[in-house]
């Protein structure tokens, strides 16, 4: 945790309600999200108990179990689902627009760039919490190998095409939601908490109501006793005035009320000879109690979405949501070509690409919530990773070669205390017209005027406390002319913010195509390891 995200928290706890932890919305939200809101029963996680789902706040679908324990009932629901999910899905794939992709040559081994398409927009699932991303994979797990009829005439339980298509989608969306900023499956708790600090832990910051009560308290009333209200208020009957956020139950719920309805319906099932109308009513009386325990639930999303919608977006938000475009092509562009599911687990390459994705997106995403917004940027000034200052002079100088190149010297007052490399070695970087323009750091200046390694007070390499000058040499982005291009070089009086960080996360190194792969990592094919049978279905593989 940043200081200025330990400080947000110290300040909401004595204001006694949320403070901002941003300025901007660093999430892209869709003016047309869909959102699931799952329930589940407890002691076993992967048995659905019910779901709203849908684009409209208003009018959302309703699934519901009424026996959880039944197969059918279950895979009569996800057909549902699927009936519900994916033409919400598909909506976006044949919206595109011409693009062009970079990839890798296989004769010359050079990159080149390729004429392609690309989805102009994709879907956005939002969930209530983490744990309901969490869900969503463990449905994708379960649902991407039924088999259907067409693939299978003979299976004893064959379901609609549209289950498999949906766990293969579930399965893909879980994956991107590990990637740092992604937003095509988000929760909203996570929403809210990177943009408001409250005066609780992370973990209880999962528990939907209670954030909203810390961020968006009614007016005159303390955020924290209304989020303890929240989290902890019973009604007479021993019920919580706000059910949790799912997609597990409340154990009094469960054993006073769905457990006696549950009860209801099996006896109306078992009777013979079976009434139809008192076993309408017995499932009735279950689908009331779930969807009362959900509807709480799709509120508080929508609530959260309305509060996160309401702050501007970032300036390179939408640059995350093309790469999101991006994934949501190529994952249509693997399912139409007729690719088998996702495999249970990756193999060794497969799993260090993902692992390096990640990575390099956690850089760029920390880089480009801190230019985007000053007050993360703060934080990482306060870190001496950033340092913000006026320019007081600028001396032009130019490289010695035949075509002199312009090397200005620009000297920086700051109040910042960096923590900048030995002089001649450390790099800083500010923003040009959307790009990253270096500087090299070249020293201090001292009392007499002269450029030192040391500032005026303190060892090497650290700042002193206050009113530094700071000596940094221009490299790029001033065009190719003896002369800089204008605005490329900041003139005296202005205000520049520097990072120690760079602007754009560097790859990691190259890694060997399948067929390359050492032994010990699964491969070649043809090895014992890689044509070895696949992993055994287990209990987590079905619902």
């Amino acid at each position: 945790m940043s200081l200025m995200a330990t400080l947000a928290r110290l300040e909401a706890v004595r204001a006694q309600r949320a403070q901002p932890l941003a300025t901007v919305r660093h999430r892209h939200l869709s003016d047309r999200p869909l959102v699931l809101v799952p329930l589940t029963t407890a002691g076993e996680a992967g048995a659905p108990l019910g779901a709203l789902v849908g684009t409209d706040r208003d009018e959302p679908r309703v699934l519901v179990v009424p026996q959880p324990r039944d197969r059918d009932l279950r895979w009569a629901f996800l057909a549902d689902l699927a009936a519900q999910v994916m033409p919400y899905i598909e909506a976006y794939a044949d919206v595109v627009e011409p693009a062009q992709r970079t990839e890798t040559d296989p004769e010359s081994g050079k990159r080149v760039k390729v004429e392609t398409e690309l989805c102009v927009d994709a879907p956005q699932l939002v969930v209530p919490s983490r744990a309901g991303i969490e869900y969503v994979r463990l449905l994708g797990r379960s649902m991407r190998f039924r088999r259907t009829a067409e693939e299978d005439p003979d299976h004893p339980h064959p379901v609609p095409t549209q289950v498999p298509l949906l766990g293969r989608w579930f399965t893909h969306l879980g994956e991107r939601s590990r990637v740092p900023g992604s937003s095509m499956l988000q929760s909203a708790t996570d929403l809210l908490s990177r943009h408001w600090a409250t005066g609780q832990s992370s973990l209880e910051d999962q528990h939907l109501g209670a954030l909203l009560e810390w961020i968006d308290p009614p007016a005159g009333e303390s955020g924290a006793e209304r989020a303890v209200r929240a989290e902890l208020a019973r009604d007479a009957h021993g019920q919580l005035l706000v059910p949790p956020a799912g997609p597990a139950t409340d154990p009094v719920f469960d054993n006073k009320l769905l457990a006696p309805a549950m009860a209801a319906f099996d006896a109306a099932r078992a009777r013979e000879p079976q009434d139809a109308a008192a076993v309408r009513a017995a499932e009735e009386a279950v689908r009331s109690l779930v969807t009362a325990q959900m509807a709480a639930t799709w509120r508080a999303v929508w609530r959260a979405i309305d509060l996160v919608r309401a702050l501007p977006p970032g300036e390179r938000t939408e640059e995350r949501w093309t790469r999101d475009r991006w994934s949501y092509t190529g994952h249509r562009d693997r399912v139409r070509a007729g690719e088998p599911p996702q495999p249970r687990r990756d193999d060794a390459v497969t799993a260090a690409q993902k692992l390096a994705v990640r990575e390099t997106e956690q850089a760029r995403l920390d880089a480009q919530e801190a230019l985007d917004d000053p007050l993360v940027m703060a934080g990482r000034r306060l870190a001496g990773e950033a340092f913000e200052g006026e320019v007081t002079e600028v001396v032009m100088e130019w490289t010695e070669s035949k075509r002199p190149s312009p090397r200005p010297l620009v000297t920086v007052a700051t109040q910042d205390v960096p923590q900048l490399a030995e002089a001649g070695g450390g790099k800083v970087y500010r923003a040009v017209d959307g790009k990253a323009q270096s500087a090299e750091f070249v020293g201090y200046v001292g009392p007499a005027g002269s450029v030192t390694a040391a500032p005026a007070a303190g060892p090497a390499g650290v700042a002193p406390q206050e009113g530094a000058l700071l000596v940094l040499r221009l490299l790029d982005r001033m065009g190719r002319g003896r002369e800089p291009e204008p605005g490329s070089v900041p003139e005296k009086g202005d205000r520049v913010c520097w990072t120690l960080f760079e602007h754009d996360a560097r790859g990691g190194p190259k890694l060997p195509d399948p067929e390359h792969t050492p032994w010990t990592h699964g491969g070649p094919p043809g090895s014992a390891s890689a044509t070895a049978p696949a992993d055994p279905v287990t209990d987590e593989d079905l619902l």
